[in-house]
């Protein structure tokens, strides 16, 4: 993809174990990140619903039935991953990481958001690997699933989406790419500070979403670049130590 400009977010604390971290920073951060996810379910259940209501004679009332039913359980699993982070956090004062398989997160990722791809005509793609980087399991899920959300956002009908990722030395670079409307050259800089809407038109949102995935990514020490094409595409890479 051709780009215009690329961005680095802020500095991570590269070498700094998740132990050293002072556990209301990552109480907060995890707050954070699973509230903006579980609004997303919410509003998912709520749309379902809010559709059944008025055209139950015009689709097939299992399907919307089974979509609400995933929205549920997703939430439900949010809800059980905060409940053990706090645990552990309280505990050990800190997030444990581990190595974790790529593969699997990325097929979750895509079944979870396929439902909301498929009904903006985009369609979504996971490539399959087995590559494992050492992270922190509810965190990068939570952050590629923030991408995810914003990519399926901000991509017109008939798009597409790719998830996947490659080996750079000693990190894999996890790449989110998007044929969506771009970011303008000017717009980059601003994309991970709190309340930042790039396009209010797209949705209510309160512009947290980019600026968890950075604090979520300083407190696990990895990186994150974008790359972007007005009207072409966007391109977000994080990179994180191979395990």
């Amino acid at each position: 993809m051709r780009t215009i400009d690329s961005f680095a977010a802020a500095p991570a604390r590269q070498g700094q174990n998740l132990q050293t971290l002072a556990g209301v920073e990552l109480q907060t951060t995890l707050v954070g990140m699973m509230g903006h996810d579980l609004r997303s379910s919410l509003h998912i259940i709520q749309g379902t619903y809010a559709l059944l209501r008025s055209r139950l004679d015009d689709v097939p009332h299992q399907a919307w039935i089974d979509r609400g039913e995933r929205a549920v359980t997703k939430l439900t699993e949010q809800l059980n991953s905060l409940v053990d982070a706090f645990y552990l956090a309280e505990r050990t004062n800190g997030l444990e990481v581990s190595a974790l398989n790529l593969g699997a997160l990325f097929w979750r990722l895509r079944h979870e958001n396929e439902d909301a791809a498929l009904q903006r005509g985009i369609a979504v793609r996971a490539i399959s690997t087995n590559a494992c980087v050492t992270s922190n399991p509810i965190l990068l899920g939570c952050i590629l699933g923030n991408l995810l959300t914003n990519a399926i956002k901000y991509t017109e009908p008939g798009g597409r989406i790719l998830i996947g990722c490659r080996r750079k030395g000693a990190e894999i670079r996890i790449d989110v790419y998007d044929t969506g409307i771009g970011i303008p050259e000017s717009q980059l800089p601003r994309i991970f500070e709190s309340f930042t809407r790039l396009a209010p038109e797209r949705g209510h949102g309160l512009g947290i979403g980019l600026s968890i995935v950075r604090r979520a990514l300083e407190a696990l020490g990895h990186r994150i670049e974008v790359r972007s094409v007005v009207g072409e595409g966007s391109l977000f890479s994080i990179y994180a130590p191979a395990a």
